[in-house]
């Protein structure tokens, strides 16, 4: 994924359509949203044939790396993104700062979109992810749960 994420060809988005770029994004994240749902729901009712473990992590990373190319394209248009966000590694680079609440400061979003994508990541790291994270963790807990043999100890 990561490897797509710095080789696809995604010089036709940004300024140049700026309509199809915010639809693509949305739509991204909303498919992304809708699948981290239903691995999140596997895990609640427990069914047998659900992957969270591979599925998961994969979602989450996808939707870091559509926020990452979001931020590189909005780059493009100028006043957006104040501090030099010029490569795709500058846009995972902000991602990943705003997903860890770091906030260096050395880039910051200026313009009106940067901002609205900005808040979307914060409020969808929030509640998508952080469902996400829980879920996986409580799949992994009872996964190691269940291969644990159970042994009595008597405290007397």
């Amino acid at each position: 994924m990561v490897t797509a994420y710095f080789l696809l060809p995604l010089d036709r988005l940004g300024p140049h359509r700026p309509v199809l770029s915010w639809v693509l994004f949305a739509l991204a994240l909303a498919l992304i949203a809708a699948l981290l749902l239903r691995q999140i729901l596997h895990v609640l009712l427990s069914r047998p044939n659900a992957r969270p473990a591979l599925v998961i992590p994969l979602l989450m990373c996808l939707s870091i790396l559509v926020f990452a190319a979001t931020y590189q394209r909005l780059a493009q248009h100028p006043g957006e993104m104040a501090g030099g966000l010029t490569t795709r590694l500058d846009g995972l680079y902000f991602t990943l700062v705003t997903l860890a609440t770091i906030g260096y400061g050395d880039i910051t979003p200026r313009g009106q979109g940067a901002r609205l994508v900005t808040i979307l990541q914060i409020l969808y790291s929030f509640i998508f992810l952080t469902a996400a994270a829980t879920a996986l963790s409580r799949h992994l807990s009872d996964a190691v749960r269940r291969r644990t043999p159970h042994h009595r100890t008597d405290d007397t």
